[in-house]
Order: C-alpha cells, then structure tokens, then sequence
C-alpha cells in the first residue's frame, strides 16, 4: 500500500500542514509552536516540491490480472519477474523513466528522446507457464531491433526467462517475459 502513496504530496501535504499551524500561532501568540511550525515546515513543502520535480508515476496494469495466473506467478515468478513488477508500479525518484538503466544497457536507449517508453504492463500466462508483459510506445526503435535484442533481453534479465518480442499496433512493442521450461 505505502508504494502507491506518493512521498511528494505526502511532503507538500505534512510541510503545508505545519506551515498553517506555524502561522496560527504567531497570530495566537505562541512563539514555541509558531517557531516550530516555520522552522519544519517550510523546509518539508520545499522537500515536497524537489520529490514532485524528479516523480515517476507508478505503471498501471492494461487488464487486471485473472486469479489463475495470480496463482501461478506464485508458484513459477522469478525474482526479477517479481522485482520488474513492483519496481514499475511504484512511485520513484531521480530517474528520467521506468527501466532508463536497462534499456540503456541493452543499447535501447541512445538519449531522452529516442529511448522506449513503458506504457503499461499486464501478466498472462504463454504456453502454460507465467509471462509478464511489458508494453513499450517505441516509434524509434522497429520491431526488427527489438528482435536482433532478444536473447540478450533474455539474459539481460536473467536466468530462468526467456523473451519474446511483438508488435500489436504501429510504435508498439510489446515484451513478454515468460518463465522458462524446467
């Protein structure tokens, strides 16, 4: 739960929150709470507002997950399946975009404007075993590249993966992350 809440508002929120009680008391004449209140307070909304600068929004899933593959992810996920998942639907901070590092170090990713771009993810089972699928918007990279990349995707990712790489729609690419055989 505390990975959907954003650490930003919650500063914006606390910082202005401490502020108001500040001024409340320098109108009441409380010159111990009126201190503390500027003193905290206003550091905190300036912390906030830094955190809102450098945001990333969580990733939503595109099709809730059915209770079947809910069951088998907790029986065949790998650790990295497990940590792709929950580091991209969460809020996080000092990065320019979800999954920026590997991308960059699958050479996916020249510079800003021409790296992929996650748009969502959902997870499905291939072939009877766990995938979970990560939906890019990537109008400069063709699915061919993406394919010339898959098995270091595969490998990249680590062992017990395997990847498949398609294309559903024009600048789509969809990633599937499927839990290798035995």
């Amino acid at each position: 739960m505390l990975r959907k809440i954003s650490l930003a508002n919650f500063g914006i929120v606390l910082g202005s929150a401490l502020f108001v009680v500040g001024i409340i008391a320098y109108i009441t004449n409380n010159a111990t709470v009126n201190l503390a209140g500027f003193l905290y307070g206003f550091p905190v909304i300036l912390g906030g507002f830094a955190l809102k600068a450098s945001e990333l929004k969580p990733i939503p899933f595109t099709q809730p997950t059915p209770p079947e593959v809910l069951t088998l992810r907790e029986k065949q996920a790998t650790p990295t399946q497990n940590q792709l998942r929950q580091d991209v639907t969460r809020y996080r901070y000092g990065q320019s975009a979800h999954l920026d590092e590997a991308l960059g170090r699958l050479r996916l990713a020249p510079n800003d404007k021409e790296r992929p771009v996650l748009q969502g993810l959902r997870e499905s089972t291939i072939d009877g075993f766990y995938t979970l699928v990560l939906e890019f918007d990537s109008p400069h990279f063709p699915l061919d590249v993406w394919q010339q990349k898959q098995e270091k995707i595969a490998t990249f990712f680590g062992p017990g993966l395997r990847a498949e790489v398609s294309q559903p729609s024009e600048n789509r690419i969809d990633l599937a992350l499927i839990v290798a055989k035995g």
